[in-house]
């Protein structure tokens, strides 16, 4: 029996041998930029770590597909579910959600006791570094992992085929924690743009851009070749998510770098037009990142969940509808009261306002999927923590309208108020949802009939519930108190608070923000716990005797438009 010659079993997958040339590229590039010459070294923050650190990774990739290669060309079993992938994106989002969520507390106690957590010599340390950190970690690295996994897992199951592209979604997972890394350890370098939820340089960014157009074809090929005729309202969704991400991420990151291989750059607005295209790019990564993403975990894992069909499937089509075209032109309410022209800054609010139909619609489709099946909440606290989700969906997609009314706005911009908003969302909708997801995967992608615990779900349920009460209730009473504090006039004329008086008067607030943090990070502990005894198969948590293969997988009788089940 002959071997195949190395370059022809290379070429023979078409997926590694395109991924071989980006990581090539990427390599040579970093050589260079690890290496940093002239004049503009003295100036701006170098490339040096961060050259480094790529020229490991690169490096690393290749011999991975060396290794792959050597050992003759994958075979990809198309009968069976590409599930590696997801499992490892369960992992990093626990691992990420953690690490995300600890940062958080530290910047929480360093506002609180700052003379504590304020370290002259370790200038990383700052809160002015850690506090992107903690906003990238949350949103890109827990939620982005979030995504990537769901999305991976839920296309699969509702087109009835493999992902497609070979090892494209290997890719799309390594080259996400690359550019997570890359991203966190700019921060704490000082090697950022200075823009919110945008802050890596330029070089990041076009590494993120090539990562995400791999995703965008992993997901349209994996729909492409799908076996179920219907798509399902999830996928809308997360394509939604993918495609209109793409687009701000591009516009909003135009810049010009120093040299190519300097780590400086100056972004191609300025003024009151890179206002609002900072702010269009801004909302809408709420808009499209946290909520059209995370709409669609929503639209999978309750209904399969609760083995419900979802409560009118002509809603989440009209919710779909409604959402990506409203929520696209809501960004100028982030604007009011500044040089941005009055008729633009109305024109956010007036479609932030219009928001409130269709997000509680899709609430109420939320919901109502429970209708004959309410009795499992006193029992299943996985399905709990779903239903609570959309609970804090529906107070968050409240609140943001309201606070963009411009009266309501000039009392709540700039305190603690838009804190607590933030945060009830972000902890309530998009972490509860994701728990929610996480708890239902692992028990699936490993082949067991239960999780470990089910009690200690109820203590991360509890816990994090708690957490997010204590956190958001300080905020509105220390937002609103600061707002009128802001505000209030001697009869002279003169402002009758100092700055530092209304920072003393949230003192106690504070403390009890960083204890609704620390109950919350505790409550991921616990998860974290229960998800590592699930896969050990501990407890509960007995082995199944093994999957259905794709192919023997039965298909869903035509008529039935509802996907609720694999």
């Amino acid at each position: 029996m002959t071997s195949t010659p190395f370059t022809t079993r290379f070429k023979d997958d078409d997926s590694l041998f395109y991924i071989s040339i980006i990581l090539g590229l990427g390599f040579i590039w970093s050589m260079f930029a690890a290496h940093p010459t002239g004049v503009s070294a003295l100036l701006y923050p170098t490339l040096e770590m961060h050259g480094y650190m790529m020229m490991f990774f690169f490096l690393l990739g290749i011999l991975a597909v060396v290794y792959k290669v050597g050992d003759g060309v994958p075979k990809i079993d198309q009968s069976e579910y590409e599930d590696g992938v997801v499992k490892a994106g369960v992992i990093a989002t626990t691992f990420w959600g953690i690490a995300g969520m600890l940062v958080g507390v530290i910047i929480a106690c360093q506002l609180t006791w700052p003379n504590i957590f304020y370290f002259d010599n370790l200038p990383w340390t700052n809160f002015g570094r850690l506090r992107p950190l903690h906003t990238s970690a949350v949103i890109f690295a827990f939620g982005g992992n979030a995504l990537i996994a769901t999305s991976f897992y839920v296309v699969q199951r509702t087109c009835r085929t493999r992902l497609a592209g070979g090892m494209w979604p290997w890719f799309v997972f390594w080259g996400y924690q690359l550019f997570i890394i890359l991203a966190a350890t700019g921060y704490l370098a000082g090697v950022t743009q200075s823009k919110e939820y945008a802050e890596p340089e330029w070089y990041v960014d076009i590494w993120l851009t090539i990562v995400w157009v791999a995703y965008l074809m992993v997901f349209m090929a994996t729909l492409y070749k799908r076996k179920e005729p219907h798509i399902y309202v999830a996928n809308w969704f997360y394509l939604a998510f993918i495609i209109t991400v793409a687009i701000l991420h591009l516009v909003n990151n135009l810049a010009l770098p120093v040299g190519a291989f300097e780590a400086k750059s100056y972004s191609l607005f300025a003024g009151v037009q890179d206002a609002m295209t900072q702010w269009w790019y801004g909302h809408n990564a709420v808009g499209f990142f946290l909520t059209a993403g995370f709409l669609a975990i929503m639209y999978y894992f309750i209904p399969k969940r609760a083995n419900r069909p979802v409560w009118s499937y002509k809603l989440s089509i009209v919710h779909f509808w409604a959402v990506i075209f409203i929520y696209i032109w809501a960004g100028p309410h982030h604007l009011h009261f500044t040089a941005l022209p009055q008729w633009t800054q109305t024109l956010g609010m007036v479609f932030s306002i219009m928001l409130w139909m269709p997000s509680w619609g899709g609430m109420i489709n939320g919901l109502m999927t429970l209708s004959g099946a309410w009795d499992k909440l006193r029992t299943d606290p996985v399905l709990r923590m779903l239903v609570v989700s959309v609970a804090f969906y529906g107070m968050a997609t409240f609140e943001g309208p309201l606070m963009s009314v411009r009266y309501v706005n000039a009392l709540s911009h700039y305190t603690d108020w838009t804190i607590g908003h933030v945060h009830s969302g972000a902890l309530g909708w998009n972490g509860f949802v994701t728990f929610g997801a996480l708890y239902c995967l692992v028990p699936w992608l490993w082949k067991k009939k239960e999780l470990y615990s089910l009690r200690l779900v109820e203590w991360h349920f509890w816990l994090a519930t708690i957490g997010i009460l204590f956190y958001i209730t300080s905020m509105w009473v220390s937002g609103i108190m600061e707002g009128l504090m802001w505000r209030a006039y001697t009869d002279l004329g003169f402002l009758e608070y100092a700055f530092i008086e209304t920072v003393s008067a949230k003192h106690i607030s504070y403390i009890v923000r960083a204890l609704g943090g620390t109950l919350f990070l505790l409550g991921t502990l616990i998860m974290a716990y229960n998800i590592r005894m699930t896969i050990k198969g501990r407890g509960l948590a007995e082995a199944l005797d093994g999957d259905v293969p794709l192919a023997k997988k039965p298909a869903l009788p035509a008529a039935q438009p509802i996907l609720v089940g694999e």
